[in-house]
């Protein structure tokens, strides 16, 4: 977790780097782009796959929901500094847990609402409305993280029946279709050294899944969810010793209590499989 942290502070400050000299949408479709060099291995399987009418409706729709989001994603990381990017990025699994409650029917128990509560709480003390002026960058990064969830939540009712491997291959391809209508109008030619940002950013979005997946692998999540809590870390140093950034407390306390709820409800998630996995063990008892 700590290697996957690196990773996509990383990818932030290589999109940074780019700032606004290349059109959101085209940057976002250039690093899904390049990205699927890094899934040549896998690509081939996809010419063979059958899916039923209703799961190629779910991989469209999956493909709309990240288009949409890494594109608004590309938008805010030109505009605000990399802290407030990451700490609203925590939101993502606070919406997760709203959405599979409203669409999905998860249970939505009076622990994980009051967890939910704080987490946007959290959200309202980065922003500030009322005492600074929102800007589209912020507005962007919430619409990020609304997307992303929505393709969240598609992807765990895809993974019930398709390898894991197969789901990120189709997002990469529908995202780079859905993103290609709209980077054409507003294309620029990209110069070798922002060929080469994208490329990096590509190689890191891609090592930090990797990452993340080898550690959800060797622990449980209670124990690597709270070490993403580094990335803010991390973004807070880079932006303030590379990019010039004055640090916010103010975003460093509110990412903190998002977090900190992402991390209960994690928790909580964790006890209640427990429970349920003796439970089980129980009823078999003769």
């Amino acid at each position: 977790m700590l290697a996957t942290g690196f990773c996509f502070v990383g990818v932030t400050a290589l999109v940074k780097t780019l700032g606004t000299e290349v059109p959101a949408p085209q940057a976002a479709f250039l690093r899904f782009l390049m990205g699927l060099v890094f899934l040549a291995p896998v690509l081939p399987r996809l010419l063979h796959l059958r899916l039923s009418g209703f799961q190629w409706r779910l991989v469209v729709g999956r493909g709309v929901f990240h288009s949409f989001g890494v594109a608004l994603w590309f938008f805010a990381m030109a505009r605000l500094p990399l802290a407030d990017v990451t700490a609203l990025n925590y939101l993502n699994p606070i919406l997760i847990t709203l959405g599979a409650g409203i669409f999905l029917g998860d249970k939505l128990a009076a622990r994980r609402l009051a967890a939910v509560g704080v987490a946007l709480i959290g959200a309202l003390i980065i922003l500030r409305p009322g005492l600074r002026e929102i800007s589209l960058g912020h507005i962007a990064m919430l619409g990020t993280a609304s997307a992303f969830a929505g393709s969240y939540m598609i992807s765990k009712l895809l993974s019930d029946d398709l390898d894991p491997a197969l789901i990120v291959a189709l997002m990469s391809v529908t995202v780079s279709i859905g993103l290609l209508p709209v980077a054409l109008p507003v294309w620029v030619t990209p110069t070798g050294l922002q060929l080469v940002q994208l490329a990096g950013v590509a190689l890191l979005a891609t090592l930090g899944h990797y990452f993340m997946t080898l550690a959800f692998r060797a622990g449980p999540m209670t124990v690597t969810q709270p070490v993403t809590f580094l990335q803010l870390v991390w973004a807070v140093l880079l932006g303030a010793l590379v990019f010039g950034e004055e640090p916010d407390p103010y975003v460093i306390f509110g990412g903190g209590l998002i977090l900190a709820a992402v991390s209960f409800i994690t928790f909580r998630e964790a006890q209640l499989k427990r429970r349920d996995a003796g439970r089980a063990v129980e009823a078999t008892k003769p």
